[in-house]
């Protein structure tokens, strides 16, 4: 594919003059930056919309999705929210996903993005300053999926209640002696939720003037697997917590397969209350908080649609979707 250099030279103007023609800055007179686009489009460069004139921009009929994981449980029931929106309104779902830092780079760049989507969905991520400036230049309908903001529309829901909710139910279940485990930080990206649940959780304490044991902090990640592991360390103490919140339903599973290991009994010997109400869930009666994952996902894709439709008309939809507590058998109420 063609460059700036390419460009520059059949449109007789120096490469700088391209580079800032094409990135939309106003120090480029309106002549010169026609003759830019015209080059470019001639050599098939991909152009911001908001820089082609009236007419020139065609539907590609597609919305494109952000996800960093796309085989977790929370993300990829989003994925099949946003699909079922998108296929029922004949619409195309263009799916990017990344792992490691230089591929959220690389899915961020605006070359990636061009002229491939009529929106973006963007979930669970929240975009870096530079990120936003790019996804926003490109002049299209953007909405984020768990990430709240006032420069573009969102559906989310609020993650430091949900955990208030699930504390606050272990606190009138008599339970004050209480652990959590906490989704560790990732480098290729920066989750907001694990600390948001871990806020909710100290937020119901302090309430109710528990102290809270840092001992009975452990760390694992959103997988049930890793928290296995997490757990089967935590149980070699002496003292044990009468009940733990975690951040997760994933994580809830693979707690409930430490304590089967070593011969412990949910509820009898460590009650359990977990995070999103995973279908498993109920198969073992775990007590959680349940958000709509499919539903959020649904609205994310309808927001976008409604931009794409009439985006003079239609303002942004800042959405905050209420979270339940789902209760079962994993909780016992003591005095």
């Amino acid at each position: 594919m063609a460059g700036i250099i390419e460009i520059a030279a059949k449109a007789g103007v120096s490469p700088a003059t391209v580079s800032r023609a094409l990135r939309g800055l106003h120090h480029v007179n309106e002549r010169t930056r026609k003759k830019i686009i015209d080059a470019a489009r001639e050599l098939d460069y991909p152009i911001r919309p908001d820089l082609l004139p009236p007419g020139a921009v065609s539907k590609t009929n597609t919305i494109g999705v952000i996800a960093p994981y796309i085989s977790r449980w929370y993300f990829s029931q989003a994925i099949a929210g946003i699909e079922q929106a998108l296929r029922e309104a004949g619409i195309d779902l263009l799916l990017y996903n990344f792992a490691q830092i230089d591929a959220r780079q690389r899915i961020f760049q605006q070359s990636k993005l061009v002229g491939k989507v009529d929106g973006l969905i963007v979930i669970s991520l929240p975009p870096t300053e530079k990120e936003f400036e790019k996804i926003l230049g490109l002049g299209i309908p953007v909405s984020l999926l768990g990430v709240p903001t006032d420069r573009c529309s969102y559906v989310t829901i609020d993650d430091i209640q949900g955990a208030e909710t699930a504390t606050q139910h272990l606190v009138d279940m008599g339970h004050r002696d209480i652990a959590i485990m906490i989704g560790q930080r990732e480098l290729a990206v920066d989750f907001k939720v694990a600390r948001q649940r871990q806020e909710g959780f100290m937020n119901v304490l302090h309430k109710h003037g528990v102290e809270f044991n840092p001992a009975y902090e452990v760390v694992s990640d959103f997988s049930s697997r890793t928290a296995e592991l997490a757990m089967d360390d935590f149980l070699a103490r002496k003292k044990l917590p009468t009940a733990i919140f975690c951040e997760s339903d994933e994580m809830a599973f693979g707690v409930y397969r430490s304590l089967q290991k070593k011969g412990m009994r949910v509820p009898q010997d460590i009650s359990i209350v977990g995070y999103d109400d995973h279908e498993f869930g109920s198969t073992i009666g775990l007590t959680t908080v349940a958000q709509p994952v499919r539903f959020l996902g649904q609205l994310a894709a309808s927001q976008v649609m409604a931009r794409i439709e009439n985006s003079a008309d239609v303002e942004f939809s800042q959405m905050n979707v209420p979270t339940e507590l789902v209760v079962r058998d994993s909780v016992l109420k003591i005095n």
